[in-house]
């Protein structure tokens, strides 16, 4: 076996039921349930217009501005994957563009997160699509390998297996390991309704914020008397 040019066989995924809650829960909060420690990164930005990225992953290790390994991932993705691609945030080269995208819709990818570049930028703007990467450029890709699939890759220090659940929206990416789906559900799923609860007292006008004060006054804040 040739380590750096390879493709793995995933062991585990998250399933279907897991990824169906999630959904409804927004990354904030579960990124709140996990002690704020895990992220993707502040670069990685939704391209797509709109629509929750929620899907296990199928992880590819890129050689920066090659996407042969993600061509070939495309062709292995089981429908409801979530391609993840580690290019090491090079932004010389697009790794993805229109016709890449149309044909993992068409294989029933949920979802694509490069770390690295895409073109077609207008295209993909335009569509509800899930994806996720670094920036932009007008330079297309190499096909030439090395890579690596269905390997452990790490974006930001963010670390994702294969079969981990891969959840992005508006604020962002996060990677919830798969032996951990079902604690940080409960916990992400409480946070998000306490939060609802509280806006319904904002609305009224009955949020407490007497807190505010008495952090100010333990930390030996000056006050005005």
């Amino acid at each position: 076996m040739t380590i750096g040019f390879r493709v793995l066989q995933a062991q585990r995924k998250v399933s279907p039921e897991w990824v169906a809650r999630f959904r409804e829960v927004p990354v904030a909060n579960v990124s709140d349930s996990m002690n704020r420690m895990t992220a993707g990164g502040a670069n990685l930005r939704p391209m797509h217009r709109a629509g929750v990225l929620a899907g296990p992953a199928l992880t590819v290790k890129a050689r920066p501005g090659d996407n042969l390994m993600l061509h070939y991932a495309i062709d292995i993705a089981e429908p409801g994957d979530v391609i993840v691609v580690d290019a090491g945030g090079d932004l010389s080269n697009a790794l993805i563009g229109e016709m890449m995208v149309a044909y993992a819709v068409k294989r029933g990818v949920a979802g694509i997160v490069i770390n690295g570049a895409i073109r077609d930028a207008a295209n993909i703007g335009a569509g509800d699509f899930p994806l996720f990467a670094a920036g932009v450029s007008h330079r297309g890709p190499y096909k030439d390998g090395p890579g690596e699939v269905n390997v452990p890759i790490a974006i930001a220090g963010m670390v994702i297996e294969p079969g981990d659940l891969v959840i992005g929206d508006d604020d962002g990416l996060l990677c919830v390991p798969y032996d951990e789906v079902a604690a940080v559900y409960d916990r992400a799923h409480a946070k998000h309704a306490a939060e609802v609860k509280q806006l319904e007292q904002i609305a009224r006008g009955e949020n407490d914020r007497r807190w505010v004060l008495k952090s100010l006054q333990q930390k030996g804040c000056a006050l005005p008397q």
